[in-house]
């Protein structure tokens, strides 16, 4: 029994030992267990750490690759449209322009471009009425640019503007059809907070209307492709200095000094004609352009010595429903008049010589001209005073669909402010200046279909009243030799000249005159040389010329690649003249289609 007894104290002993191991073993298993679970959650806080920081690397990836697509795409936007303006050195740079193919057809031919000389339609008389004329162009393409910055608070700009409607001495239809490009408008400005602007330059003059306010590049021209625009249209491109302050954009006042030119017309003017067919007036308004001092010497109606500039002034009205103008214009003439020029035979004095006689001298009523050859005795110049007034309104009608405006003119010696150019001026017998009294007017009206397509219609007309006088002196002198043989003081070789003078003191004259010749006005003549189509001797002064237009522009692009667009014109133009001796009135009608075809740059 004590050998069982110790037998199994050493076995609880073993158990002991072994639940004791057991336990030991159990709490470094639980204390790995602890570490294991430690790590593991360490493991999972890791791994949830790593998932979010790889969520964001990946959005952030992703919004990395959408900003790089899109500045890839912005780059790629810029470098295919480039910017629209250039700066340079502090300076705004946007260059513009077109470029066109155009077309014209004239049921009468006037052997122009696709400019319109309204004046220059052929009465039935003339050869080039007989032929109609088609011509193509690409002349009017045109090329702009506009800087701009700001200097203080100031804002200072230029403009430039040009094209390749002007023709050179060597210019030609033959083969290069190289014409000249020529400046439309090339001016700089600069306008202030205050609403004060002061521009010089070459601009549109300040008679032709705006859109608003009394802005440059805002002026209203008309839609038209023809660069001579319409009858009835106030305009000129020319020197002027041009000051305007604007009123909160509702009111604007103008004043410029404009560059001038006259124009004149009429006939019948006083003359000597010698017997070499040298002919002498009493008067001289225009002189030819000196090449040398960079006029065009080949114009052959000159360029006016100008006294004084034309002053024009205008208020200008934007209520908020359309927009209204008054305007006037102050012009200056002055020509140099010679009294002794055109004389006349009074009497033959005892050595047998001819005493020529003309009208009194100025400031000496009772000396007149004792010269017995035209002579430059008693010269001296003599000024007129013209100018003329208008007023127009432009208002958007039917939701701005429509834009309809109507403008008039009126006044004495402003007939070169109209498209059509009528006189300024014509003279009477004595070589003084005779103002022509002209009116012109445009209605128009500019409906815009939609974005892309207008459509436009206008009809103008231009007026000029007679100015006719009578009492213009002629002198035709004629020289023969005559068989003297024994009579006293013959020469030797038996044969003395004798002059002779055909004289008058009664010729009509002026601008329409009503005793003038129209008779050949529908007469064609034939030509006096290969490229001289005939025309009968017409005065055909112009009382009315009337145009009709209607047409079309077609927006085919228009975008930040720039625009296309093409367009057809018909204008139906008609030109009356002044009835002559025997009541002639000639009338001219032309029917014109222009076509076009643009792009414009972005």
């Amino acid at each position: 029994m004590k050998e069982e007894l110790a037998k199994r104290d050493r076995q609880i002993d073993e158990a002991r030992e072994a639940a004791a191991a057991a336990n030991s073993r159990a709490a470094e298993a639980s204390v790995k267990a602890t570490e294991a679970a430690n790590t593991t959650a360490e493991v999972k806080s890791t791994a949830a750490t790593l998932n979010s920081s790889v969520t964001a690397l990946k959005a952030s990836n992703d919004a990395l690759k959408t900003t790089v697509a899109t500045e890839q795409a912005d780059a790629q936007k810029n470098m295919e449209e480039g910017p629209n303006t250039i700066r340079f050195k502090g300076i705004n740079i946007t260059p513009g322009g077109f470029i066109e193919a155009a077309t014209i057809f004239r049921s009468r031919a006037e052997s122009a471009d696709i400019n319109t000389t309204f004046t220059n339609i052929p009465y039935p008389g003339n050869a080039l009425s007989k032929v109609s004329e088609n011509n193509f162009s690409a002349r009017q393409s045109r090329i702009t640019m506009l800087a701009d910055t700001k200097v203080g608070s100031a804002k200072v700009s230029g403009y430039y503007e040009a094209d390749f409607l002007g023709a050179g001495t060597t210019s030609n239809n033959r083969q290069t059809n190289s014409y000249v490009f020529r400046q439309r408008q090339i001016w700089a400005q600069a306008a202030f907070e205050s609403g004060l602007s002061i521009t010089g330059g070459q601009m549109w003059t300040l008679a032709t209307e705006n859109k608003k306010g009394i802005l440059n590049r805002q002026e209203d021209l008309p839609m038209m492709i023809d660069p001579n625009y319409v009858v009835g249209f106030t305009w000129a491109r020319q020197y002027g200095l041009r000051v305007v302050q604007d009123f909160g954009g509702k009111f604007a006042l103008g004043v410029s000094v404009e560059g001038p030119q006259s124009t004149f017309g009429g006939r019948g003017f006083s003359t000597v004609t010698s017997a070499t067919g040298a002919t002498t007036q009493n008067f001289f308004i225009n002189a030819p352009g000196q090449s040398g001092g960079l006029f065009n010497a080949f114009d052959p109606t000159g360029y006016t010595v100008n006294k004084a500039p034309d002053f024009l002034f205008k208020a200008a009205l934007d209520p908020g429903w359309g927009h209204y103008e008054l305007f006037g214009i102050v012009s200056t003439f002055r020509n140099r008049i010679y009294p002794c020029a055109i004389v006349s035979p009074a009497a033959t004095n005892a050595a047998g010589t001819v005493v020529l006689t003309g009208p009194a001298l100025t400031g000496n009523p009772g000396a007149g001209c004792t010269n017995t050859a035209p002579s430059a005795v008693g010269a001296f110049n003599d000024s007129r005073t013209g100018g003329g007034a208008g007023a127009s309104a432009l208002v958007p009608v039917f939701s701005k669909k429509v834009d309809f405006g109507v403008k008039a003119v009126a006044g004495d010696g402003i007939g070169r402010y109209g498209s059509a150019q009528l006189a300024d001026l014509t003279f009477r017998p004595d070589g003084t200046q005779a103002l022509v009294r002209t009116a012109h007017a445009l209605a128009r009206v500019e409906f815009h279909v939609t974005p892309k397509f207008d459509v436009y219609a206008y009809y103008g007309g231009e007026y000029a009243w007679r100015a006719a006088y009578t009492g213009y002196m002629t002198d035709g002198i004629t020289t023969s030799l005559v068989d003297c043989a024994g009579a006293v003081g013959c020469p030797a070789s038996g044969l003395q000249t004798i002059t002779t003078h055909k004289t008058s003191n009664t010729a009509i004259g002026g601008y329409a005159s009503p005793f003038a010749n129209n008779t050949n006005c529908g007469v064609e003549a034939p030509p006096s040389g290969s490229s001289a189509p005939g025309s009968g001797s017409c005065a055909g002064d112009i009382r009315l010329i009337q145009e009709g237009t209607l047409g079309f522009w077609h927006k085919v692009y228009q975008g930040p690649k720039g625009g296309v667009r093409w367009g057809i014109q018909y204008s139906y133009v008609t030109k009356s003249g002044w009835s002559g001796a025997g009541s002639v009135s000639p009338k001219a009608v032309d029917n014109m289609v222009w076509t076009s075809f643009r792009y414009y740059l972005p």
